[in-house]
């Protein structure tokens, strides 16, 4: 009787047939990739409980406004936090980027619609607005409420938290691109967690978030200023950072292993 291949044998075959005897991880990459070489990733460590990762800039942990314009004589309170008075920009300028803040609308709730607790999330010099905005158990026009790119697109869920709570937006935006004359080769796109639930998911944004007019690009520099954008609410603001990003660039590498 012939005797059956016992596992071991099985299995060095299975790695012969498949060609993988010998090949290392990255060779293996090569071989689908045909060719592409990436760089190695840099090395971040993530922060904890929503604090700032190791490559962050850190616009506001509750100790001073150095990073910010139009702060001057604000407090801070004993949570760590402050109340929003007026308008407010940082000093720098930012393009592509991942932001994280943290805001809290009015415990004590007076008006309605978008008199509870407005405000807004400006990128780029305030040109694209996230509507920050107390949108519990509140009826407003959906694309004016919590979550929303403002005047363009509403939130595809209402995850908002009790008034006074406090509650958490995570910001991914890509910058729109433009040419020398001022044409959109790429429009803006957003991606927002509101409290950890996603209500905007690679939106496309399709100009300034005008709320008295249409929607239109205007050609600006590459990177400016965030803004908390006020609106006559006192929303208060805690744990505010900031990443900008760029994608991985790859080029040519050696060819395959099957030298293709």
């Amino acid at each position: 009787m012939r005797k059956l291949p016992g596992l071991r044998t099985l299995l060095l075959g299975l790695v012969v047939a498949l060609g993988l005897g010998g090949i290392d991880d990255r060779a293996l990459a090569q071989r689908y990739l045909r060719g592409v070489e990436w760089p190695e990733p840099p090395v971040v460590t993530p922060g904890e409980n929503h604090s700032a990762p190791s490559d962050a800039l850190v616009l506001f942990d509750g100790k001073n406004f150095d990073a910010w314009d139009g702060a001057k004589d604000w407090k801070v309170d004993e949570d760590g936090a402050f109340t929003a008075k007026g308008a407010i920009q940082t000093k720098k300028g930012f393009g592509d980027c991942q932001l994280h803040l943290e805001f809290a609308t009015p415990k004590v709730v007076k008006g309605s619609g978008q008199g509870r607790g407005n405000n807004g999330i400006g990128l780029m010099g305030a040109r694209y607005e996230i509507q920050v905005l107390d949108s519990y158990q509140n009826k407003t026009y959906p694309e004016g409420s919590c979550g929303s790119v403002y005047n363009q697109k509403p939130p595809m869920v209402n995850a908002s938290r009790k008034p006074g709570e406090w509650q958490s937006f995570d910001i991914i935006f890509t910058a729109p691109r433009f040419d020398k004359d001022g044409k959109v080769t790429t429009p803006a796109y957003v991606t927002v967690l509101h409290n950890g639930v996603m209500v905007q998911n690679h939106t496309e944004i399709i100009g300034n978030t005008f709320f008295d007019r249409p929607a239109a690009y205007s050609k600006h520099p590459d990177k400016l200023p965030l803004v908390l954008m006020y609106h006559g609410n006192p929303v208060r603001f805690r744990n505010i950072w900031i990443r900008e990003f760029k994608d991985l660039v790859s080029k040519p590498g050696k060819k395959g292993i099957e030298g293709k």
